[in-house]
C-alpha cells in the first residue's frame, strides 16, 4: 500500500474514535435511569397490585428469597422472655415485567428508594413485640431493579422478638430463640419464601452480649396451615449459651460465704447470747434478701430453677444454724436447772446425813438412871440412811466397767474450751449444749459437702443432656 494511503487509513479511523468518545461523553446515564424508570413503570404498563408470575413465566407461586445480616442483638430478658436485635433484612425475587436495556452492559441496576412503586412481599415476622425502621440521616433501605427483572430489596430494622424460655437449669441453662417470617395474605399456591443459597443468615463479628454467648445458629422452615390456607414460613434458632461465671460471682459464691459464716456461732462461747442470736439474725436477712433479689430477675414460673434449689438450702442451713443455737440455749438451761436441783438435793442429804450422826453419837453417850450404858444394836434397819449410803457405794464398785465407744473417744478430742481441755464426752465433766456446739461443727459443714456434690453432679448432668 502507498505510504498516502496509510495515512488517510489512520486519519480515518482517528476521526471515528473521537466521534465514539465525543458521543460518550455525551450520554447522561441518569437521564437514561429515568427513561427507562418511566418506561418500565409508567402509567399503565406496571400494576404494583399484582404478583410476579412463576418460574419461567409459568402461573406458579413466585419465589422470594430471603437473606440476612445479623448486626447486634441488644438485650436478652429473662424476665420478660424477649431479645432486641437489629439487622440488614433483604429480599430477592424475578419480575420479568421490570426487564430493561442496559445499554450494553453500561447499566448494571437501578436504584428505587420507594418500595410502593414495585410489587413487595407481604411478610411480617410472627413473633415481633415491637420493631421501627431507621430513618437517620435517611431511610435506610433501597430497592435495585436489575436488567433481567430481579429485584432485591434490602432494610435495617431492629425487633423486639418473643422468646419463650425453659428456667429449669437456670442459671446452667441454654436458649433457643427464634426468628420467623411468614406471609401474611399470600398462600403457598401464589408466593413462597426459600432461603437464599450459600450462606443465608451472616452474624457480625465479635458479637458480645453482657451475659450469653451466641453458640449458633440454625435456619430452617415451618409452613404453617390455618381455615384460609398454608401460608410460606422461614424461621432462624439462635443457640445461646449463659454465661456461668457472672452467676458464680454474684450468686453462688457470696451464698457459700453467708452459709460459712453463719457456722461461727458453733465456735462461740453458749453464753455469749448477743453475740450468737445477731450472728444469726444477720446472715439470715442477708440470705433472704439474696433470695429475693434474685427472684425479682426471673419470671413468676410454676416449676422449680435449679437456682431455687441452691437458695433454698442455703437458707435452710442458716436457719438452721440459728436453730442451734436455740437448741443449745435450752440445753444449757435445762443443765443449769437439773445442777441447781441436784445440788439442793446434796445439800438436802447432807444435812440429814449429818442430822443422823448426831443422833447416834447423842444415842451412845445418852446413860439412863442406873448409870449403865445403852447399847444400841449393832444391825442397822432398813431405813437407815448410814446403810443405804454404804450400800450405794458397794454397788458403784462393784459395778462391770462399760465397753468405750469409738465415736465418743474419736469426738473426745475436740475440746469445748480450748484453755481447760476438757474433754466433751468425759463423765460428769462436759452439758449436753456444749456436745451440741461440737457435734454441728463437724456435722453441717460434712452434709453441706454432701450437698453440693449431688447438686452440682446432678444438675450438669442434666445440662449434657439437654445440650
Amino acid at each position: 500500500m502507498a505510504p498516502g494511503h496509510y495515512f488517510w487509513a489512520i486519519f480515518y479511523f482517528a476521526c471515528l474514535c473521537s466521534a465514539s468518545l465525543a458521543n460518550n461523553a455525551k450520554v447522561n446515564f441518569r437521564e437514561k435511569e429515568k427513561k427507562i424508570l418511566d418506561q418500565i413503570l409508567g402509567a399503565g404498563k406496571y400494576d404494583a397490585r399484582i404478583r410476579p408470575s412463576g418460574i419461567n413465566g409459568t402461573d406458579g407461586p413466585a419465589i422470594v428469597r430471603i437473606n440476612l445480616f445479623v448486626r447486634s442483638i441488644m438485650t436478652i430478658s429473662d424476665i420478660k422472655m424477649e431479645y432486641s436485635v437489629q439487622l440488614t433484612f433483604r429480599e430477592q425475587w424475578l419480575d420479568e415485567r421490570l426487564k430493561f436495556d442496559d445499554i450494553g452492559g453500561r447499566l448494571k441496576y437501578l436504584t428505587l428508594t420507594e418500595a410502593n412503586r414495585v410489587w413487595m412481599p407481604d411478610l411480617f415476622f410472627s413473633n415481633e413485640k415491637e420493631g421501627h425502621f431507621h430513618n437517620i440521616i435517611m431511610p435506610n433501605v433501597y430497592i435495585r431493579i436489575f436488567p433481567y427483572g430481579s429485584v432485591l430489596y434490602s432494610i435495617r430494622i431492629s425487633l423486639t422478638l418473643a422468646c419463650p424460655m425453659n428456667l429449669k437449669l437456670y442459671p446452667l441453662d441454654r436458649q433457643v430463640c427464634s426468628l420467623r417470617m411468614a406471609s401474611y395474605g399470600w398462600t403457598t399456591a401464589d408466593l413462597v419464601f426459600l432461603w437464599k443459597e450459600g450462606d443465608p443468615v451472616q452474624v457480625v463479628k465479635n458479637l458480645h452480649l453482657p451475659r450469653f454467648t451466641l453458640e449458633k445458629f440454625l435456619t430452617d422452615y415451618c409452613n404453617s396451615k390455618t381455615n384460609t390456607g398454608e401460608y410460606s414460613c422461614l424461621k432462624v434458632d439462635l443457640l445461646f449459651k449463659r454465661e456461668f461465671s457472672y452467676y458464680l460471682i454474684q450468686i453462688y459464691i457470696p451464698c457459700c460465704m453467708l452459709v460459712i459464716v453463719s457456722w461461727v456461732s458453733f465456735w462461740l462461747d453458749q453464753g455469749a447470747v448477743p453475740a450468737r442470736v445477731s450472728l444469726g439474725v444477720t446472715t439470715l436477712l442477708t440470705m433472704a434478701t439474696q433470695t429475693s433479689g434474685i427472684n425479682a430477675s426471673l419470671p413468676p414460673v410454676s416449676y422449680t430453677k435449679a437456682i431455687d434449689v441452691w437458695t433454698g438450702v442455703c437458707l435452710t442451713f442458716v436457719f438452721g444454724a440459728l436453730l442451734e443455737f436455740a437448741l443449745v440455749n435450752y440445753a444449757s438451761r435445762s443443765a443449769d436447772r437439773a445442777a441447781d436441783m441436784h445440788r439442793e438435793n446434796m445439800k438436802k442429804k447432807r444435812r440429814e446425813l449429818e442430822q443422823a450422826s448426831l443422833d447416834a453419837a447423842s444415842d451412845l453417850l445418852d446413860t439412863d438412871s442406873n448409870a449403865t450404858f445403852a447399847m444400841k444394836p449393832l444391825v442397822r434397819h432398813p431405813g437407815d440412811p448410814l446403810a443405804l449410803e454404804k450400800l450405794r457405794q458397794c454397788e458403784v464398785h462393784m459395778q462391770a466397767p462399760k465397753r468405750p465407744n469409738c465415736c465418743r473417744s474419736w469426738l473426745a478430742k475436740f475440746p469445748t474450751s480450748p484453755l481447760k481441755k476438757v474433754p466433751c464426752f468425759g463423765r460428769g465433766k462436759c452439758s449436753r449444749s456444749k456436745r451440741i456446739d461440737v457435734i454441728s461443727r463437724i456435722t453441717f459443714p460434712l452434709v453441706f459437702a454432701l450437698f453440693n456434690l449431688v447438686y452440682w453432679s446432678t444438675y450438669l448432668f442434666r445440662e449434657e443432656e439437654e445440650e
